[in-house]
């Protein structure tokens, strides 16, 4: 899966309003080219951006850290953006302009090169990846989801022989290699989900695409706001046209006037088994960490994600 790079208002043409981006009728020239029309449509999770690659010579999770300019590049570039429509004639010098990253940092793939240099997309930022290290606080939601002596991952996608049917699985890392994954839960953009607790977290990553629309209408306005409004599996926060250049386009219920998040979501609507499958694994694992508490409930079948309590 190619990291995501097309922003949520290409998916459509938008007009500007104070605080908000609404979809027109039109769809975008940008949408056209990629052929939305033969796109695979997925539901947008909400979370964030996760990555796996190779680290230190075996896979690892990476979080998602964006490059961003210094005061005076930013304001440099507020003040461009004032007087030009198009962010792409504003120059940039990207060894002065940008806020240092750490060294381990690396650019998203789909970044475009200037010079051997990772060139801003038209906010102004690199998006980037920083390797998820095991006793990092900053991201302790993301380490919590990963084992990295045993390079295993807590994910959330359908169960193989049932689409009605979730499945938290322990999977190795190695079989998610250059995918892109939403980590959710807990701690996570204020837990849309309602998994976990304070005082019990949960968190679970979701590769990107997993979750494919089977029945979306129409590309049409009225028709894409009566999905979200009126149809179970339109309770999503949005929507990712999978393209078969690698291109993804996004509409986000905030774009069609629509609230996010809403208390019952399409993802809570299905049951959700656990299927840990951690016999091959000698260690003991950490008495708090997730993998222990999941493996307490191997096998177990709950009506759906928010009724799962860990046995803590």
């Amino acid at each position: 899966m190619t990291v995501l790079t097309t922003n949520l208002n290409r998916s459509l043409k938008i007009r500007p309003r104070p605080f908000k981006v609404l979809a027109t009728e039109t769809i975008s020239h940008k949408a056209l080219d990629a052929d939305i029309h033969s796109a695979i449509p997925t539901e947008k999770v909400d979370g964030t951006c996760c990555y796996v690659t190779t680290y230190k010579g075996q896979p690892y999770l990476w979080a998602r850290l964006d490059r961003k300019p210094n005061k005076l590049a930013e304001k440099r570039f507020k003040n461009f953006l004032h007087s030009k429509q198009n962010s792409k004639e504003f120059f940039w010098n990207v060894e002065e302009d940008f806020k240092p990253v750490p060294e381990c940092w690396i650019p998203a793939k789909e970044i475009e090169q200037l010079n051997g240099n990772p060139m801003p997309d038209e906010n102004g930022h690199i998006p980037g990846w920083v390797p998820v290290e095991k006793n990092n606080k900053q991201y302790c939601w993301h380490s919590s989801v990963v084992n990295y002596e045993f390079e295993i991952a807590l994910v959330l996608r359908h169960h193989s022989d049932d689409p009605g049917l979730l499945e938290i699985s322990a999977v190795p890392l190695s079989d998610l290699l250059e995918q892109t994954l939403e980590l959710i839960g807990t701690n996570i953009n204020g837990n849309p989900y309602g998994l976990g607790s304070k005082k019990h977290p949960l968190h679970l990553l979701i590769p990107h695409g997993a979750f494919q629309i089977r029945n979306l209408p129409t590309l049409k306005h009225n028709d894409l706001l009566s999905w979200f409004e009126g149809c179970r599996e339109g309770k999503i926060e949005g929507i990712v046209w999978h393209c078969s250049d690698g291109c993804l386009i996004k509409v986000h219920r905030h774009h069609l006037g629509l609230c996010w998040p809403i208390p019952d979501t399409y993802m809570n609507s299905k049951p959700v088994i656990i299927n840990m499958n951690l016999n091959n694994y000698v260690y003991a694992f950490d008495a708090k960490c997730l993998f222990n508490h999941f493996s307490k409930i191997d096998n177990q079948k709950f009506g759906r994600l928010k009724d799962i309590i860990l046995n803590v």
